[in-house]
Parts: structure tokens; C-alpha cells; sequence
């Protein structure tokens, strides 16, 4: 028999000053050293300081970190499975002192919070990586972010609430912990359950919830992570209005809805026990865990990061001391013989299974396929469509990426103008050259810099494809992170992606040396140059590579041409 737990019980930790101190450190504020929170740092910040993060006070010190990353504990013991820490960089870091107040910003310079360093430290990222998400294969949006996005140093100490993250979509269903227990309590929903998604919500969701609240005989709350999900996935606004839909396929009066403005780690099993965790302090007392839950996807080897239910079993061993009862859940499958929704371990051998997975459902929408009604509902299946047009309709970024002297250039113009003679599109090219003269310009050559350079031009590509264009970039692009980034940075506006390594030999490149560049480099005139003294990381499975040693450029953006019909970004006359 489950044990009931109490809906509304945990003390909260809401960090926020009242009126009169918050005013008064408004004005001192002016005097304090100032960090510019980033997107997930101010995902953090809000759910410390609405106390969906109790018990933390604060961002970690060493203390408190060293032991959640090796034992999922704070220091005094607790059970706390996630770092949450505020990397800063070298150089903010070196006009800091501990026992120094801070101030936290939001992107528009607007106080959010002031924090107390408690500690300045260097953590050993290769470790947190390791003991935190089980790798440190940089294809996990964690460890990518520990080793190619965070910065070097980690501020920790207990931080004070000024004003709460300006927020103004879907307002109505922002709720903090405290306004949930009271909306529980109010409604006399003593039994909560609660789902956890960052996906649309189709039959197979709506089912599994369904029997979930059933067996728990509980309410239900759904409680999609609105901050940052994975790379790739919808965007939260065309899920939200997915969400509203879906709200009322479940009888009145029993399913709530509300946001999570939580920064997703993607860590897994322990990101599953943070989840539970969260959900606690916002007055649930159940919790679903399906399958694979907050899994990031496949290795760089191909190889799942962990098991399909080693959140559940992890999760499951710690669920007395969260204080929340788990609903495990195996993969729910469409049976044709049945017409209905079952879990898969219920499943006959001679019974028919029909499912289509997330890639497939994607890959039909962006090629205008059928989904079927035992799949999605129809007017969530419709709202997407606006998410996910047809691929010849949506935006692309072609990215060219090579040596200096390759012909990167030389084929993006060439490919330009065929797609302008085709029609039908906007079209910008975003030659290396001439973003480094008008957007990049008080830029160097540093790594760093170079950084910076491939990440406006991932922008602007960004903005192209979001509004429907076509978006040529060709710069150098020497490091693989740096342009994981930018495919990143499209996808996330729901554009396609096509990179192209044009893969011309340095002997070939340097026998062109239009500009003399290679000469400079090899007699030390010049130093970081890419393929000389600084590396040039291959793609290691770029859409299309060409070689230009023995193909002229007609001929090359022809290829390109093909490539991006082949992939139905462009349809041929």
C-alpha cells in the first residue's frame, strides 16, 4: 500500500528581501562589483529564490559542491543530486573578494538578486562531468556546457532577492512553489501528481497521466520545463498552446497546468531525483517517471547515455527521504488489436504494436506527412505544423567550413546566386571576410575571439532562419564546438542545418595563397594561423564535403545545389 504523504509539508526557502531592504540594496547595488546573469544562470537564480530549490540559500561553495558531486549530499548530509554553481570569468572573478557583495543582472541590466561570496574556486570539471553525468562525451548538453560554454571560476554564497525574472508569455500559468501549495490547498487536492515534460503532449502522454492519477488517486498536475530544455526541442511557446489543448481532453476540475522555468542539465538519473526534489517543494506527493527520463539522446558512439530505467530504480531508492512516491512507467505503445494506448510490458507477443518515435514524428511533420489520429490529437498536431512547416518552406543555414584558400567563398557566392536565380527564398551571405569588416571588427585572432566571430555569424544565421530565409556562412570555423554551437543556435529557431567541409588539402590551399597569408605564417610574421601553428578540428560528419583540387566552382555549388534538394531544403524546376 503507498504511504501517503503529506501534500503541503517542507519548510520553503523563499530568498526574497521584503519591500524596505530591497529598496535599500537597490540603491547600494550602484557600488557592487556586476555579474550579467546568463540564460541558465537566471533559470537558477529564479527557482533559489522562489524556493523550488530548497534547501539550498545560495549558489554552492566547495564545501557543499565537492560532496553533491561525489555523493549527491550536501555537506550537512542532505540529499541534493545537482551542483548549482555560478561560473564566472577569469576577469570578473579577479575584482572579487570573498566576503564581497555582488550584484546579479539580468541580460537588460536589471537587479534581480545580490549574493555574498562566500568562496572563489577552480573546480576540477573533468570530475564533475565524470561523477555528475556518468562522461565526458562533449554530445551531452551537460558536459558540452561544463567544458565548451561555462566559465572557469564558480562564485558560491547565499544570495538575497531583489525582484523576480521579468516574465511576459503565458503569464498566467507562471506559478511559484508557494502559489501551487496554496492553489492545492485551496482546491483540497491533498494528492498531487505531478508530470514532468519538455515535449509536445500527444494520446500516448495523455493516457499514461490519465492511468497515473488512477493509480495514485490523485490530481494532476502538468508541469512542462519552460527554461532550457535540449538542443532541438520545440520551442516552449508552441508547446504551451499545445499544452492548453491538451487541458481539456482531462475531465474538469481534475488537471492543472503550470510552468517550469527550471534549466535542464539532461542529467538523467540524478537529474530525475533533482526533479522529484522540485516537485516536492511545489506541494505535489507523487511523481511520474516514464522512460528514459531527462535523457539526453545517444553518445557520440551511438550508444544511449543511460539505461531506459535507471532514473525510475535511482529515484525509486530515494524517494522516503525526498518525501514523494514514485509512478514508474514503461514506454506506452499504440495496440491495433486493442485500439488502445497500454504500457509495452503489457503488450501480448501476438499483438500489434504501432508507435512512431520522436524523430519520426518530426521528420513527418517537416515533410508534410500524415500523422495519424491514434497518434496525435488534431489540433495539436495542427499548431505544430506551424512550428514545423514543410523543409522546402522553412529556413536553412549552409555553412561553409575549410582552410583559408579552400574555396569556401568562392563557392558561397556561386551557390548564391543559383539560389537567387531559383527564387522563391531570401537569400544572405555571411562571408567570413566581410562579417569580420562589419560585425566583427574590433575582433582579434585569439581563439577566444574566433569564438566570438563564429558565434554572430550562428546569430544572424539564427534570426535568417527563423524568419524563413536561406543563410550562407563561410568562415574558417577551425574548432568543432564552436560550430556545434551554431547548428545549435539554428535548430533552436527551428531551422535546418547543413554544414560543408570543404575539405582542399593544405598543400593545395597554400599553393593558392592569394593573400600571401601562409608565406606570413611560415616565416613567423604571423602567429595562431589555421593550419600552420593553430589546429584545424575536421567535421567529423559534415552533410557534404568537397574538395576543390580538381573541381572547378560551377561545379562544386552544383553539388551543393543537389545536396540541399536531396535533403528537401529546395525543390528543382
Amino acid at each position: 500500500m503507498s504511504k501517503l504523504i503529506e501534500p503541503h509539508g517542507g519548510a520553503l526557502k523563499e530568498l526574497y528581501l521584503d519591500e524596505a531592504a530591497a529598496a535599500t540594496e537597490k540603491q547600494r547595488a550602484t557600488d557592487y562589483p556586476s555579474w550579467d546573469l546568463n540564460a541558465r544562470q537566471l533559470c537558477d537564480i529564479e527557482l533559489l529564490l522562489n524556493g523550488a530549490f530548497s534547501p539550498l540559500e545560495g549558489f554552492l561553495a566547495p564545501s557543499d559542491y565537492d560532496r553533491v558531486v561525489e555523493e549527491m549530499r550536501l555537506s550537512d548530509g542532505t540529499l541534493w543530486p545537482m551542483p548549482i554553481t555560478l561560473d564566472v570569468t577569469e576577469d570578473f572573478a579577479a575584482g572579487v573578494a570573498e566576503g564581497q557583495r555582488i550584484a546579479l543582472r539580468d541580460a537588460e541590466g536589471v537587479l534581480v538578486a545580490v549574493m555574498d561570496v562566500a568562496a572563489i574556486y577552480r573546480p576540477d570539471r573533468e570530475r564533475e562531468a565524470r561523477a555528475v553525468f556518468g562522461t565526458t562525451d562533449v554530445a551531452h548538453p551537460g558536459v558540452d556546457y561544463l567544458f565548451n560554454r561555462g566559465n572557469t571560476v564558480y562564485l558560491g554564497g547565499r544570495v538575497y532577492g531583489i525582484s523576480e525574472p521579468a516574465h511576459y508569455d503565458f503569464t498566467h500559468l507562471r506559478r511559484t512553489p508557494r502559489e501551487l501549495r496554496e492553489r492545492f490547498a485551496k482546491a483540497g487536492w491533498r494528492r498531487v501528481v505531478a508530470f514532468q515534460t519538455r515535449n509536445p503532449m500527444h494520446r500516448a502522454h495523455v493516457e499514461l497521466t490519465f492511468r497515473a492519477a488512477k493509480q495514485a488517486e490523485a490530481n494532476l498536475l502538468i508541469h512542462p520545463v519552460v527554461g532550457m530544455t535540449k538542443p532541438g526541442d520545440v520551442d516552449h511557446y508552441s508547446r504551451v498552446r499545445c499544452y492548453e489543448h491538451v487541458l481539456k481532453k482531462y475531465p474538469e476540475a481534475t488537471t492543472d497546468l503550470a510552468l517550469l522555468p527550471l534549466a535542464m542539465r539532461m542529467g538523467g538519473p540524478r537529474e530525475a531525483v533533482w526533479h522529484a526534489i522540485i516537485r516536492k517543494n511545489h506541494g505535489c506527493t507523487h511523481f511520474i517517471i516514464g522512460r528514459d527520463h531527462a535523457g539526453p539522446g545517444k553518445d557520440s558512439a551511438g550508444e544511449e547515455f543511460y539505461g531506459p530505467y535507471d532514473a525510475q530504480h535511482l529515484v525509486e531508492q530515494y524517494k522516503d527521504e525526498v518525501g514523494i512516491e514514485v509512478i514508474p512507467f514503461q514506454m506506452m505503445v499504440y495496440v491495433k488489436e486493442r485500439a488502445e494506448y497500454a504500457p509495452i510490458d503489457e503488450v501480448d507477443e501476438d499483438e500489434t504494436v504501432l508507435q512512431i518515435s520522436g524523430t519520426e514524428f518530426r521528420r513527418r511533420m517537416r515533410e508534410g506527412l500524415e500523422i495519424p489520429d491514434w497518434f496525435g490529437y488534431p489540433e495539436v498536431v495542427e499548431e505544430l505544423r506551424k512550428t514545423f512547416p514543410p523543409k522546402d518552406k522553412q529556413g536553412v543555414t549552409i555553412f561553409f567550413t575549410g582552410l583559408s584558400g579552400s574555396g569556401k567563398s568562392t563557392i558561397a557566392n556561386a551557390v548564391m546566386a543559383k539560389l537567387m536565380e531559383l527564387g522563391g527564398r531570401r537569400v544572405t551571405l555571411l562571408d567570413g571576410d566581410l562579417v569580420r569588416k562589419h560585425l566583427s571588427s574590433e575582433l582579434g585572432f585569439s581563439k577566444e575571439h574566433r569564438d566570438l566571430n563564429i558565434q554572430r555569424i550562428g546569430f544572424v544565421a539564427s534570426e535568417i532562419a527563423k524568419n524563413g530565409g536561406i543563410a550562407i556562412c563561410a568562415p574558417i570555423a577551425p574548432y568543432t564546438a564552436t560550430r556545434r554551437r551554431v547548428r545549435e543556435m539554428v535548430e533552436e529557431a527551428n531551422g535546418g542545418f547543413m554544414e560543408v567541409h570543404v575539405a582542399t588539402p593544405l598543400e593545395v590551399c597554400e599553393a593558392r595563397d592569394r593573400k600571401g597569408l601562409y608565406a606570413k605564417a611560415r616565416a613567423g610574421i604571423i602567429t595562431g594561423f589555421t593550419g600552420i601553428d593553430d589546429p584545424y578540428e575536421a567535421p567529423q560528419d559534415p552533410e557534404l564535403a568537397i574538395d576543390t583540387t580538381d573541381c572547378n566552382p560551377d561545379e562544386a555549388a552544383q553539388q551543393v545545389i543537389l545536396k540541399l534538394e536531396q535533403l528537401g531544403y529546395i525543390t528543382l524546376r
